[in-house]
């Protein structure tokens, strides 16, 4: 009887430790996360499922130009969004007829096909301090710095380092 106690107890022990390192990674290190909607079309498409690398930032330096990253809503930190970093603090953002221009030189954005290009006009805008600029890969179904400013540095989540579902469509970024 004293060794089922015994086993009992090193079972709750595991259990519990595996809740702790589990807390501590997707507190620290990595969170799952779900694409809801479609402005990061073609790169990402609605539902899928990725690993979002939360240490990158924190261990590794800021994000860069053409990160995908995951943010907390500047305006409802409650939600978060999945869009692609475009300049960084200090940088100058232009958009002349849906063409991208970052400090002066046109964005080389191979990644939005033409059918998702969009056709504004913005700026010029300098990014502040601590602050990015994003914006999502399907322009004309996205809503992001254009519409709500710029994000805060505190905001930035993570880097999409995965996309693991659908397993046909694994990435790494």
């Amino acid at each position: 009887m004293a060794q089922a106690g015994e086993e009992i107890v090193a079972w709750v022990k595991t259990f519990a430790s595996a809740a702790v390192y589990a807390t501590l990674i997707v507190t620290f290190l990595f969170q799952v996360a779900r694409v809801e909607g479609r402005s990061m079309e073609p790169t990402l498409q609605d539902q899928d499922r990725l690993i979002v690398n939360k240490a990158r930032y924190l261990f590794f330096g800021p994000p860069e130009r053409g990160d995908i990253v995951m943010l907390y809503y500047p305006r409802d930190p409650d939600k978060s969004f999945v869009k692609r970093v475009i300049a960084q603090e200090g940088d100058e953002v232009r958009i002349e007829n849906g063409q991208v221009y970052v400090n002066g030189v046109l964005l080389p954005d191979e990644y939005v096909p033409p059918g998702f290009r969009s056709h504004e006009n913005l700026g010029p805008e300098r990014v502040e301090d601590a602050h990015y600029f994003v914006m999502g890969d399907h322009r004309n179904n996205s809503s992001d710095s254009r519409t709500w400013g710029q994000v805060p540095e505190k905001y930035i989540i993570g880097k999409v380092q995965l996309r693991w579902w659908p397993l046909s469509n694994a990435t790494i970024f």
